[in-house]
């Protein structure tokens, strides 16, 4: 890096650091009041350890010497680092950060805190790094096949969907959420205001996830990188919108906002590759794939509170697919193979690992609160504070 190059990056470190302002908020709005204070320290703590653990293995394991184009070997512990390599890692610690925290608000409300820590250590830790190093490391495996995931459609969202959806799966839904009969019975969360102001912030954090990928201001277009994730995300809350309407289903704001941050997760692979009119094209049916997957896990009752599955998990893959399909040059379809098989190898390195950490923490430790805490809220029975004192009833009593 330049020296101009590292002063951009550093100033897109504080950006994606400021998106878990955002996950915070969206989350915490979008839960009820009685767990707001659970949901965000879940999204504190897994930055604060999440750092921690990345910078001691995560980052070798990615960016290390690679062996066979699997796993880095080197890097471990970093102490002497040039300001471009420490930038590098200050800027991959918040990706890090954004894969493990998009669990927290689909596990939201009956997940114990302490067993949600040890999962995030190991999505900072393993799950994110392992598979970012195919992706990213120069000697990747999957790199070496031309697999293109431009900011982390795949590497950094789907990561973090598949996570939740093994999440969701262990945990079950939360009490009242479906009937034995499979009536779907909403749980609305208690600030849209939140979700909203989240939704804002996080959309500015991604001018930074975008734009802090970018490999060589001489090679690669800024502009045109933050003008298309604008576009993305724009049209992610068309397409939604539309959708709403041709079905004459109510015209949702929650539905809105998560529908656009699809959006911006569908242009995030090929942000630097498309078109303005591929970009608004990738976006639009983000938003589209994001509301047909919030119908099919309902369906399903696999009750994933803000929608992470959908919003990262299903419009990563998309967007990591249209990379081929809306190419600069001719069609290949080798490409579409190549990233097929992207799409493929995070789900069977995230999810059955995934599956088998959360089960594995269930057996040890137990993961999911007790009926009684669900009940009460998450915030007073393992926080011992409650997020809105003035108006919720005293919880030192007996009651629900």
């Amino acid at each position: 890096m330049n020296d101009l190059q590292v002063i951009w990056t550093a100033v897109c470190v504080a950006l994606v650091f400021f998106m878990q302002a955002g996950f915070a908020f969206l989350e915490a709005g979008a839960a009820r009041a009685k767990n707001s204070v659970n949901v965000m320290m879940k999204n504190y703590m897994d930055m604060c350890l999440g750092a921690v653990i990345f910078w001691a293995v995560g980052y070798g394991l990615m960016y290390g010497d690679s062996l066979g184009g699997w796993i880095g070997s080197s890097l471990f512990f970093p102490e002497e680092l040039s300001s471009s390599k420490a930038v590098h890692l200050a800027y991959q610690t918040m990706f890090a950060a954004t894969a493990a925290t998009i669990v927290s608000g689909a596990v939201a409300e009956r997940i114990h805190f302490t067993t949600y820590l040890l999962f995030s250590a190991a999505v900072s830790g393993i799950i994110y790094p392992v598979f970012g190093s195919w992706v990213w490391n120069d000697n990747g495996w999957l790199k070496q096949l031309g697999f293109i995931d431009f900011a982390g459609s795949t590497a950094v969202h789907s990561i973090g969907g598949w996570c939740a959806l093994a999440g969701i799966i262990v945990l079950g839904p939360r009490l009242g959420r479906y009937s034995r009969q499979g009536e779907i019975r909403e749980i609305p969360g208690h600030n849209l205001s939140l979700v909203v102001l989240g939704a804002f912030i996080l959309w500015m954090g991604w001018f930074g996830f975008n734009g802090g990928s970018i490999g060589n201001f001489a090679t690669d277009n800024l502009g045109m990188i933050l003008f298309n994730t604008h576009l993305g995300g724009s049209a992610g809350a068309l397409g939604a919108f539309l959708f709403m309407t041709v079905r004459k289903q109510s015209i949702l704001l929650s539905t809105t906002v998560n529908a656009s941050i699809a959006g911006l997760v569908s242009i995030t692979a090929g942000v630097a590759h498309f078109s303005p009119l591929a970009a608004v094209i990738v976006g639009f049916a983000g938003g589209i794939f994001y509301c047909i997957g919030v119908d099919f896990l309902d369906r399903l009752q696999l009750d994933d509170v803000v929608g992470a599955v959908s919003v990262h998990g299903i419009a990563g893959i998309w967007g990591t697919l249209a990379v081929a399909l809306f190419p600069h040059d001719a069609f290949s379809f080798k490409a579409l193979l190549v990233q097929c098989l992207g799409v493929a190898s995070c789900f069977l390195w995230t999810f059955p690992l995934a599956f088998i950490i959360f089960k594995l923490l269930d057996k040890v430790l137990g993961i999911r609160a007790s009926t009684l805490h669900e009940q009460r809220g998450l915030d007073y029975t393992e926080h011992y504070e409650v997020g809105y004192p003035e108006f919720q009833k005293r919880l030192d009593s007996n009651e629900a």
